[in-house]
């Protein structure tokens, strides 16, 4: 557990959002979830994962997950974003932050119901970043038909992160 007494504790805050199209996979939280549409993006587009790369990289004081990972860079096209979660964590390991104390989420979506495969993304989750299933919190809502998550035209995610290192 994170101590603020012997560590250097640092907060983050990352929030993305995908549109919602046709012909592609619904991937959130590493997961894929059987959806007639899926999120737009160069890579899998996965708005959770995206979201607690920014938390991590924000915590850390390093450049946005767009910095690092560019949408125009082919290398980058259609990437696991496990994978980049888990090159976000070695970054911020090799900033001296040796501890993640913990990541919740929010992940906003009128459609497909997120709760039935949060425990499934926080295993995935949890494993990449080395940490136990109770360091991961994921909580899933609507917005009440209002707005563009609302209306089903996309799906959006907010995480916050603690991280910390020894001194």
């Amino acid at each position: 557990m994170i101590s603020h007494s012997d560590m250097n504790v640092r907060i983050g805050h990352g929030y993305d959002v995908h549109r919602l199209v046709t012909g592609r996979k619904l991937i959130v939280g590493g997961v894929e979830i059987p959806h007639n549409k899926g999120l737009d993006g160069h890579s899998d587009a996965d708005v959770l994962l995206h979201a607690i790369c920014d938390a991590l990289l924000g915590a850390a004081g390093l450049d946005d997950i767009g910095q690092h990972f560019p949408p125009n860079d082919d290398e980058y096209k259609n990437a696991d974003s496990l994978e980049l979660l888990e090159r976000v964590a070695a970054m911020i390991r090799k900033c001296g932050y040796d501890r993640i104390g913990n990541v919740d989420c929010v992940i906003m979506a009128e459609e497909p119901k997120m709760n039935p495969h949060v425990s499934e993304m926080k295993r995935k989750i949890a494993l990449v970043l080395g940490v136990g299933l109770s360091q991961v919190g994921i909580k899933a809502t609507t917005t009440e038909k209002l707005g563009y998550v609302g209306k089903g035209e996309g799906i959006a995610a907010s995480a916050v992160c603690l991280i910390g290192k020894k001194g």
